[in-house]
């Protein structure tokens, strides 16, 4: 609970988090191996090497303290212990080092606990060791190879452990890799089913993963059987009962008119019953994704009904692109939003806005709407709100709406009801994402 705000800063994809895991103790290991064993060993070899090159210093100061004038015996005996001596005329008593010498503040710190009369520790020369002392004699200045101070090449365990720690990382990376590519495609797999689509999927990877991915086969194979048994019940249902239907007409057809157009009223609302109920176990899968304009797609439904004579305009269309959608399918949902717009208010208008990021489809009316909490129930399967509409200007079954949403639904969108502003009536919007719909 404490650490949801960590959520924000960590990485959400699985390549992401699988590689944290995997770096940052690699890291982590590194930083305390560099600080806890490098730091202390090249520490102590630091300090006893210069508590060894300092003895030969004392030396040196010893014998100059002793014969102040003997400057030739002095220098014999430093090209001796390979120090160089020099009475400088000038003196720079300002201590240096390179900024990245860390190992040049242990050698200057133990010098100056050996030698009080220190003045000033040089080491701005990457192999060079300048030590000015102030003695009795004046001050003296000795030169001397950083090498006896400090180990040489004290860089190559950090190189070797940066180099081949990012050489085992990439390779454990790799491996991982291929691990993670099932539970990837598994994914995949299992989205592009939920869209409608059927992608070719093999189980692999790690034992459990194949596990995993047969119980995803076995779903789906289910799935798909208990959706093909049902869209071929409700199809011969719909053509078995289509014979007696038109047995009842012509029989219709014999009686008066005063009798006779009541039941063929009957009759007709069977067959669009039938038919509803035909369309709606076909689902929202019917068709192959396909390129469609938006606008075009519309323009050709509302000119569809008004060539039978119905109000229905379209009130506006912005933007251009084409979308890859299942043509068939959102027809399907845009003539039922239509029809529902027409049975429960005199009109329909209908508004497309195409931008970069969404689509989105309204459908307008200026019946009596749907009242906010009933809503949610509206869209499901055969939901009749006798309340919130007016159930005497034609016979529904309830499931215009809800096929609508689940078409919206496998594109990626969402179907929202609202009220409309303009026309007062109910405001029904499908609304994709553009990312979703290019996956459809």
């Amino acid at each position: 609970m404490k650490f949801k705000w960590l959520k924000r800063y960590v990485p959400r994809g699985i390549y992401g988090r699988a590689a944290l895991i995997l770096i940052f103790p690699v890291v982590l290991l590194q930083l305390v191996v560099s600080f806890a064993f490098i730091q202390r060993h090249f520490e102590g070899v630091t300090e006893q090497m210069t508590r060894a090159a300092a003895r030969e210093i004392r030396l040196l100061l010893d014998i100059q303290a002793v014969q102040p004038r003997d400057l030739e015996g002095l220098t014999y005996v430093g090209n001796n212990l390979d120090i160089k001596v020099s009475y400088p005329l000038e003196i720079n008593t300002e201590n240096t080092r390179l900024w990245y010498d860390f190992s040049a503040i242990i050698v200057a710190r133990e010098l100056r606990k050996l030698f009080p009369n220190l003045r000033s520790v040089q080491l701005a020369e990457d192999r060079v060791v300048r030590l000015v002392f102030h003695t009795a004699n004046g001050f003296v200045r000795l030169e001397f190879d950083r090498g006896r101070v400090s180990a040489k090449n004290s860089h190559q365990l950090l190189v070797n452990m940066v180099f081949f720690g990012a050489l085992l990382t990439l390779v454990a990376f790799l491996y991982l890799r291929n691990q993670l590519r099932p539970i990837k495609q598994l994914a995949i797999a299992a989205e592009a089913f939920g869209r409608g689509r059927h992608i070719p999927f093999t189980p692999g990877g790690a034992l459990e993963v194949r596990v995993a991915g047969n119980a995803f086969l076995d779903m789906r194979n289910r799935i798909e059987r208990q959706i093909e048994q049902r869209t071929l019940m409700l199809s011969g249902v719909s053509h078995d009962l289509r014979t007696p239907l038109t047995r009842l007409k012509l029989g219709l057809s014999l009686l008066n008119d005063e009798d006779r157009e009541p039941l063929e009223r009957d009759v007709e609302d069977m067959q669009k019953m039938l038919e509803a109920f035909l369309s709606f176990a076909r689902g929202s899968h019917e068709g192959k994704p396909e390129s469609v304009d938006p606008n075009e797609m519309i323009r050709l439904i509302v000119k569809d009904y008004q060539r039978t004579g119905q109000d229905v305009t379209i009130h506006d269309c912005e933007g251009l692109g084409t979308i890859s959608w299942r043509a068939m399918a959102m027809r399907r949902a845009v003539d039922n939003l239509i029809n529902n717009a027409l049975r429960y208010g005199e009109r329909a208008e209908v508004s497309v806005r195409v931008t970069e990021k969404f689509v989105r489809i309204r459908v307008e009316d200026c019946g009596p709407g749907i009242a906010p909490e009933n809503r949610e129930e509206a869209l499901k399967p055969f939901a009749r709100l006798e309340p919130a509409r007016n159930q005497n200007r034609g016979l529904g079954v309830g499931l215009g709406l809800s096929i609508a949403a689940d078409v919206a639904r496998v594109h990626g969108g969402v179907l929202r009801l609202d009220k409309s502003v303009r026309l007062g009536g109910l405001c029904a919007d499908m609304v994709f994402a553009r990312e979703s719909m290019n996956k459809t």
